[in-house]
């Protein structure tokens, strides 16, 4: 009986040392992985990174931009705020995509943007997001969805006659074109605002006053 025991206690003792998975925070578990000389795996304490907003500099436009989505494919939509260097909202705009995969609502988080700051006459242009595979369609146009191709292609001779610049951005940081995003399920179409939202300008203040937020990785 006891060589059995002991048996037994070796074998959760070899096996549960060389697992990687997290114990809980219950002392009940706690009692019984030390009563078979199992070592306690605590989580690792999360990593909390600062996320400000930056202005451009002078003369610049940037543009904060982001998409949301009901599924993939799913319902869809984007959204934009462009600022100065100041951090003041000049313009922004809201678009509903219908239903699209994650491909194609980050490639219209680059085209809406450049088109508009053609329409507007902006030449030095910053767009920001959490944007993922926006650099693989710039380099492979072929990946792009056959139904936004060629306004894909239209768009890169845009950027190219103009200073573009695309940058990552953590969601923290890109609170208030969230926001906007999720507005844009509910709309018809493409929507454009000269003047900022009220469910947005206190966030816009936030930028703007340099408040941090942060992000727990």
């Amino acid at each position: 009986m006891n060589s059995t025991k002991a048996s037994i206690t070796a074998n959760v003792s070899l096996s549960g040392n060389f697992t990687k998975l997290v114990n809980g925070p219950s002392i009940g578990d706690f009692t019984i992985l030390k009563a078979f000389n199992v070592s306690t795996h605590h989580p690792k304490a999360p990593i909390i990174i600062e996320v400000i907003w930056s202005p451009p500099i002078l003369h610049r436009i940037k543009c904060n931009t982001n998409g949301s989505a009901l599924g993939s494919p799913g319902l869809s939509s984007c959204a934009g705020i462009f600022r100065n260097n100041h951090g003041e909202s000049l313009e922004c705009f809201a678009a509903n995509l219908g239903i699209s995969n994650s491909l194609y609502a980050e490639l219209m988080e680059v085209i809406l943007p450049v088109e508009c700051a053609v329409s507007g006459n902006w030449k030095h242009l910053w767009i920001e997001s959490d944007l993922k595979l926006t650099n693989l369609a710039v380099k492979w146009p072929h990946i792009v969805p056959w139904k936004i191709n060629n306004r894909w292609l239209n768009c890169l001779p845009l950027m190219s006659n103009m200073y573009c610049m695309i940058t990552h951005i953590y969601r923290e940081g890109n609170h208030c074109v969230d926001k906007l995003a999720r507005s844009g399920l509910a709309i018809d179409g493409f929507l454009w605002w000269s003047s900022p939202l009220g469910e947005i300008r206190g966030d816009l203040v936030k930028n703007i006053i340099g408040l941090p937020f942060y992000r727990f990785a």
